[in-house]
């Protein structure tokens, strides 16, 4: 993940290519895809071809095909890693490469390492140029491979390699024998292998650069033997024996190995004489001295993994500058032991305790750090206890101002992986808890790019199960903002789901019923607000889940609560808006109390503003009408007199997806107080944001309507007025630019 700058644009074509394979590709009859034409591709980039489809999800059986065309794709560095590919598929696709490195780690369904080493190996190519093999999570299965030729295939047979990963792997003695006899060998990782003695490493001792043996939980071999066989490794500069401190293996296995390490720091420089690099992490604690003695015995040590040992506080180790190190005791050792052991659960674990702990009261913008908690949790995806740490990390690291400051890429992967989180721990309230509070945040919100649908989808699911009033604050905070940056045709979908809109007035009505106001009635009501905005199916939704019985009490019982009467009014305003809904509308015990409210010279215009709307939209359509005409006549006639007395506002009030809803109201047919409230509403919201809105204006045909209001002789002065205002606007506005992306529609508040 690079979480800064922008993409690159290879990377962006890449994208392209991988999002249009269907239509690039053609199927053979045993349904792997080949490309219909194919250039001759530089080698890097069907390396980097294969790896976006990998990262993508979209690496198998089928996609894989169209590395069979070695002559055009021609692949060095290839990873299959966690693609389900099977033997035949990888036999067929990959084998035909000359390849330098194979990463087929933690490959799902019945590849073992027999396939991939007889697979290799059946290329002559490959036996002499494969470089670099790692098949971490894999069964071994040697025992099902053929002889070629009277010769047993085994990992010898490749005989370039210099590095093998084996790690978590049913790796054996034998095994580890053939490995070990490679003329060329210098760096092996078997760690939580199956191994029970080391003997074999003597066969490489002399170009053997780098032992990876973290976990050898079998490992069955006294201190002194284990101490011979690393000081035969005369070539060896980087040796890691940690431990896994959580695990529960045998206790005598594990202690002959801390007795080794204790062993090892204490002999001299004359043992191992070209080690830089020292990993004991999680072995059992030494004594301080032991550890200065061997620091300043090794001038060039480089590294030291000291997590968990109680001993990356050692003073020795601050007078050392160019030493790294991976422990608790700072944020510059915990970044390390994050960055080494990513893949290593216990240690991210541990790590994660202690950042968390450290980051708390952080107020120091740390990318870099962000970044390996997300990794991290990308590395273990169904860990809980990984995600529990790291979601309280993220929101230390995100919180208050911090995002602002973060690159936007990252912040999107960010959101991306605690969405992930939420979806993948649905029972294990602490992570959820973790999740809401750091998504609760307005910045991350409303400008960083993610899935907003099933965002809003996943935290109304948790809504429904949950009813603790913090986070169910937070978990209504957040959907209101969602709901309100999702497109029209995603808000479609959320209306939906009938559930989604029942959830919102539950909180609603129980809020209703106590009488409370308070920030969790408030945001559900502009979630509620939001979904209903131009989307007539939610709108429907709302009058047939009781809605609106419940907002008439709402309005009548908050009468004084300013914010509330705007977000209930607001709401019936889109409910206007929709012709075949306005009869549910048509209620006079109802709209007599929207026109006092029209009509209260002590009420806010925040207030009377919403109540005008809807008695406009409504007055608007005279066939339309059910009611008393007199009450028709009265709410045009105050319409009029109460928008004359309006003030100027300068913070912003409302704002639209759209002027569709008013093109009817704009008609010169229409009366006077119609006419009025809508180009007022024009005039306030292209005031307030001339760019974006007068872009609207002009784009939906609007200043048409304006000019006819202009021209017609029966159009009343204050309407001519306010729409010469408008068009004056927009003349002064229109040459110089036009709106740019980042000039977008706010959604209700």
């Amino acid at each position: 993940m690079d979480g800064e700058g922008p993409q690159t644009l290879c990377d962006l074509c890449l994208a392209q290519v991988c999002g249009r394979l269907d239509a690039l590709c053609r199927k053979g009859a045993d349904g792997s895809m080949s490309l219909i034409w194919a250039p001759l591709f530089p080698q890097e980039l069907a390396d980097q071809l294969l790896q976006k489809m990998a990262t993508k999800g979209m690496l198998n059986d089928t996609t894989v095909g169209i590395f069979r065309n070695s002559e055009k794709l021609r692949l060095r560095s290839a990873s299959i890693r966690y693609c389900k590919v099977s033997a035949k598929a990888f036999r067929l696709a990959l084998c035909p490469h000359r390849l330098l490195e194979l990463d087929a780690s933690w490959v799902p369904g019945d590849l073992t390492g027999a396939d991939v080493i007889s697979g290799l190996a059946s290329n002559p190519d490959c036996r002499a140029s494969l470089q670099m093999l790692t098949l971490n999570g894999l069964s071994m299965n040697l025992g099902t491979l053929e002889e070629d030729g009277g010769v047993c295939v085994g990992f010898s047979s490749l005989q370039g390699l210099k590095t093998i990963h084996l790690v978590n792997t049913d790796l054996t003695d034998d095994i580890l024998e053939d490995i070990c006899s490679l003329p060329r060998l210098e760096t092996l990782d078997i760690s939580c292998s199956s191994v029970t003695e080391l003997n074999a490493l003597l066969k490489c001792k002399n170009t053997l650069r780098s032992l990876i043996a973290h976990r050898l939980y079998r490992l069955d071999t006294t201190p002194v033997r284990l101490l011979f066989i690393f000081t035969q490794l005369h070539a060896l500069r980087h040796l890691d024996f940690s431990y896994n401190h959580f695990a529960n293996d045998d206790s005598e296995r594990r202690a002959n190995g801390d007795e080794a390490v204790r062993q090892l720091l204490e002999s001299g420089p004359q043992i191992l004489p070209s080690l830089v690099s020292l990993d004991i992490s999680g072995r059992k604690p030494i004594d301080d001295s032991v550890l200065r003695g061997f620091v300043e015995s090794r001038s060039g040590l480089v590294f030291l993994g000291l997590l968990a040992t109680g001993l990356s506080s050692s003073p020795v180790l601050s007078s050392h500058e160019n030493l790294k190190v991976t422990g608790e005791a700072n944020e510059k050792q915990l970044w390390e032991a994050l960055r080494r052991y990513r893949e290593r659960e216990c240690f991210v674990k541990e790590a994660l305790i202690h950042l968390y702990h450290l980051t708390t009261d952080t107020d120091k913008p740390q990318p870099d750090m962000l970044k390996l908690v997300v990794e991290a949790m990308r590395s273990h995806p169904e860990s809980p206890h990984v995600h529990l740490l790291a979601t309280a990390c993220v929101f230390n690291l995100t919180t208050r101002d911090l995002a602002e400051v973060m690159p936007v890429r990252l912040m999107s992967a960010t959101v991306t992986q605690l969405l992930h989180a939420m979806e993948t721990f649905p029972n294990i309230q602490q992570v959820q808890s973790n999740c809401l509070m750091a998504l609760c945040n307005d910045f991350l919100l409303q400008n960083v790019p993610f899935d907003r649908y099933s965002a809003a989808m996943l935290v109304i699911k948790w809504l429904s199960n949950h009813e603790e009033p913090t986070l169910q604050r937070i978990a209504v905070a957040v959907i209101s903002i969602l709901v309100a940056k999702i497109s029209v045709e995603e808000t479609a979908l959320l209306s939906n789901d009938i559930s989604f809109m029942k959830q919102l007035l539950t909180v609603v009505q129980h809020k209703a019923m106590l009488g409370l106001v308070d920030p969790t009635l408030k945001f559900a009501l502009s979630a509620l607000w939001n979904l209903t905005d131009e989307t007539p199916a939610a709108a429907r939704n709302f009058i047939n889940c009781q809605g609106l019985e419940l907002y008439m009490e709402v309005l009548e019982s908050y009468y004084s609560e300013t914010a509330i009467q705007q977000k209930v009014l607001g709401l019936l305003n889109n409910i206007a808006e929709v012709e075949e809904l306005q009869s549910d509308l048509m209620d006079e015990d109802l709209l007599e109390h929207i026109l006092s409210l029209l009509q209260d010279s002590q009420m806010l215009v925040e207030v009377r503003y919403f109540a005008g709307g809807i008695l406009a939209q409504l007055a608007s359509r005279a066939e339309a009408w059910t009611l008393d005409q007199e009450l028709r006549s009265t709410i045009l006639e105050q319409l009029h007199k109460s928008i004359m007395t309006w003030p100027h506002l300068e913070q912003e009030m409302v704002s639209y997806r759209s002027f569709r809803p008013f093109c009817s109201l704009l008609q010169t047919c229409q009366p006077s107080g119609v006419q009025l409230w809508a180009v007022w509403a024009i005039h306030l919201v292209c005031r307030q944001n001339a760019s974006y809105y007068i872009h609207m204006l002009t784009k939906e045909g609007l200043m048409e309507l304006l000019k006819a209001l202009d021209t017609h002789p029966d159009t009343h002065s204050d309407v001519k007025r306010v729409s010469q205002s408008i068009m004056r606007m927009v003349q002064e506005q229109q040459s110089p630019c036009e709106v740019t992306n980042s000039q977008t529609e706010p959604g209700k508040s």
